[in-house]
C-alpha cells in the first residue's frame, strides 16, 4: 500500500491547487482497479516514466539538469530523476493501485517487492546501433527497448525459479509497456534531418513495441497497456524549433499540425499492432493508453482545469522566445528561471510535463483504460 506520507503528500497537492476532479477519479479508479488484484507494476519507457534510472546512468546521466532542482520541486523538494516537478503518471497510477511509487532498476539496493520501474530517460524503441545506421544519433542514453527487456529477464531470472513459477507469480501484475518511441522520431527532428526521415523508420519503431509486447507476454504478463505518444506539436520545444507565418500550419489550439499529424500517424498505428496482438494472445489482456487526447483534452479544458490560458504553450523553467525555450539554456541549467506557480502551466521544461498536468491526464487515463482491463470481482 501506499505509505501514510504519499497519501498525505497527494492531498495537499490536491488542496493546495485548488482542483478536485482527479480525487474523485482516484478514489472511484482504487475502487474499480481493487478488482483487478494487482500487486506489482513493471514499466517500460523513456522520459515521461523514469523515476531514476538515467541519472544513474554514467557519464552523461549524472551530468544532466534531472539530477537537480528544480526538477522534483512541488512533491519530493528534491531531484529524483523524474522529468518534471514533481510526479509522473506512473506514480498516479501507483497510487490508484494502492501500491509505493515504483523504485527505478538502476536502485540497486531498492524495494522492489511491488515492481520495478526500467524505464530511462531518452530512450529509443529502436536500438541505437539501427538509428546510428539510419544517421540519427541517441545522445541521451543506449539503453533501448530492447536494452530494458533485457534487465527485465534478468530480474525475473533473479525473482523466479523457471516459466511456470514467473507466470505464476506475475499473474497480478501490471505491465506498461511506452510511453516509447517519441524519441525516434524526435531525435531527427531537432538534429534537423526532417519529418520525412522521421516518418521512414515508423514501421520499425511499431514493430519494435509490437515485439516488446510479445517479449512481456512471454515472461508471464497477463494485463499489459501500450501508451502512445503524446501530441508533440504542442510541446514549447517544437513551437520554438519549427516557427511559422503561417497560419493554417496550426491547429485550433496553436499546436503544429504537421508534427501532431505524425503522432497520430503513430498512434494510429500502433492501435493496429494492438489488435493483431489480442488476435495472437486471445489470453491476454492488451490495452491502448491514449495519451494523445488525454493531454488534448487538458488544452481544450485549459480554463476550466485550473491553467492559465496565457501560458499553456509556455514552459513554467525555461527562458526567452515566445514559448519560454531555449535549447542553450535549458531547465535546470545555472540562472534559468522557473515559473512561481508550476500548477497555472502544462509544460515544465518545454518538453515534459507538470505535476498538475499529469495528475489530471493520469484521472482522464484511467477512467478510460478501467473497463478495459476486463477486471472481475
Amino acid at each position: 500500500m501506499a505509505t501514510p506520507q504519499v497519501i498525505l503528500s497527494l492531498v495537499v497537492i490536491l488542496i493546495n491547487s485548488s482542483w478536485l476532479f482527479f480525487l474523485p477519479h482516484l478514489c472511484h479508479g482504487h475502487d474499480q482497479l481493487e478488482k483487478c488484484n494487482f500487486d506489482k507494476i513493471y514499466q517500460l519507457g523513456d522520459s515521461y516514466s523514469d523515476t531514476g534510472n538515467l541519472i544513474r546512468e554514467s557519464p552523461v546521466g549524472s551530468s544532466t539538469p534531472f539530477t537537480r532542482l528544480p526538477y522534483g520541486e512541488t512533491f519530493f523538494k528534491n531531484a529524483t530523476g523524474r522529468c518534471s516537478d514533481g510526479l509522473l503518471m506512473i506514480d498516479y497510477l501507483a497510487i490508484a493501485l494502492g501500491l509505493p511509487l515504483l523504485n527505478p532498476y538502476k536502485m540497486t539496493d531498492a524495494d522492489f517487492r511491488h515492481g520495478v520501474n526500467f524505464a530511462v530517460a531518452g530512450s529509443t524503441a529502436l536500438p541505437v546501433e539501427f538509428l546510428t545506421k539510419k544517421n540519427i544519433s541517441s545522445p541521451a542514453t543506449n539503453s533501448s527497448l530492447s536494452v530494458q527487456l533485457d534487465w527485465m529477464l534478468t530480474h525475473f531470472d533473479s525473482l523466479c525459479h523457471g516459466k511456470r513459477d514467473c507466470s505464476k507469480k506475475l499473474e497480478n501484475s501490471l505491465f506498461v509497456v511506452g510511453e516509447i518511441g517519441g524519441n525516434d522520431y524526435n531525435y531527427p527532428l531537432i538534429e534537423g534531418k526532417g519529418i520525412e526521415l522521421a516518418k521512414s523508420i515508423m514501421p520499425n519503431v511499431i514493430e519494435a513495441i509490437k515485439d516488446a509486447v510479445r517479449r512481456v507476454i512471454d515472461y508471464g504478463a497477463v494485463r499489459v497497456i501500450v501508451p502512445g505518444d503524446f501530441p508533440r506539436g504542442c510541446y514549447p520545444m517544437f513551437l520554438t524549433i519549427f516557427p511559422t507565418n503561417d497560419s493554417t500550419a496550426y491547429d485550433q489550439n496553436r499546436c503544429l499540425k504537421q508534427l501532431n499529424n505524425l503522432t497520430m500517424d503513430h498512434n494510429n498505428r500502433l492501435q493496429e499492432a494492438i489488435e493483431e496482438l489480442k488476435k495472437e494472445f486471445p489470453d491476454t489482456v492488451i490495452v491502448y493508453g491514449d495519451y494523445y487526447n488525454a493531454y488534448q483534452w487538458l488544452f481544450r479544458n485549459a480554463p476550466y482545469l485550473g491553467f492559465d490560458e496565457i501560458v499553456i504553450r509556455k514552459a513554467c523553467c525555461g527562458i526567452g522566445g515566445d514559448y519560454n525555450f531555449n535549447f542553450r539554456r535549458i531547465c535546470g541549467t545555472p540562472e534559468v528561471p522557473v515559473c512561481s506557480d508550476p500548477n497555472q502551466y502544462i509544460s515544465f521544461d518545454g518538453i515534459h510535463s507538470t505535476q498538475h498536468a499529469y495528475m489530471l491526464m493520469s484521472g482522464w487515463l484511467i477512467q478510460d483504460i478501467l473497463p478495459k482491463l476486463q477486471c472481475t470481482v
